[in-house]
């Protein structure tokens, strides 16, 4: 009695231990296969409200988003064709900025008329805030940018060297393509100065 009696003292720690085992092999593997598309999306910004220094401004050239606009399945191709249209600007490539539009502002917008409006733009901190799916192929895409110019330049209802824009840009689809269209909700920006 004495014998069985401790043999089933070392059954419960035993099976005990091999469930512990089991669980913790198991949690193992899962970590290791685990699916790499469920991937955490890039890290969203918090954009800073507090003015840029006069001499970082316009602040970085590449594109980013907030949270809300990363986690937006369109964020990736939208950020590619903000860097594209912003980096045409900024390197004054009228050829590159047509890729990025339609052609109702490629038409609205001669090559000579676009040299003359950007001529000593250089924008920068450049935030998507969201991304509005539309209808028929449309989005629309909120963002912020700052940009420096020469205040001759500026806008005549805002003429000076840093403005902070706040737009909203619509897009379509041309030739199977998101491009970024004209319309009303680009027409009027709220813009401010540095």
């Amino acid at each position: 009695m004495v014998e069985g009696s401790m043999r089933q003292q070392w059954v419960w720690p035993a099976v005990l231990v091999a469930v512990v085992l089991t669980a913790a092999a198991s949690l193992l593997a899962r970590e290791l296969y685990a699916d790499d598309r469920a991937a955490p999306p890039p890290a969203a910004v918090l954009p800073s409200e507090g003015p840029l220094p006069a001499a970082e401004q316009p602040g970085h050239r590449d594109v980013r988003g907030t949270q809300d606009a990363t986690q937006h399945p369109m964020y990736e191709t939208v950020r590619q064709l903000l860097q594209t249209y912003f980096d045409a600007i900024n390197g004054k490539n009228y050829a590159r900025w047509q890729t990025t539009v339609t052609a109702d502002r490629i038409k609205n917008m001669p090559e000579t008329n676009w040299r003359a409006s950007y001529r000593s733009t250089l924008d920068g901190s450049i935030v998507v805030y969201r991304i509005d799916t539309g209808p028929e192929d449309t989005a629309r895409v909120m963002l912020r940018f700052i940009s420096k110019q020469d205040v001759s330049d500026a806008p005549l209802e805002l003429p000076v060297a840093c403005i902070r824009w706040s737009v909203v840009f619509p897009m379509a689809i041309e030739d199977d393509v998101w491009k970024l269209a004209g319309g009303p909700t680009g027409a009027s920006p709220q813009h401010e100065a540095c």
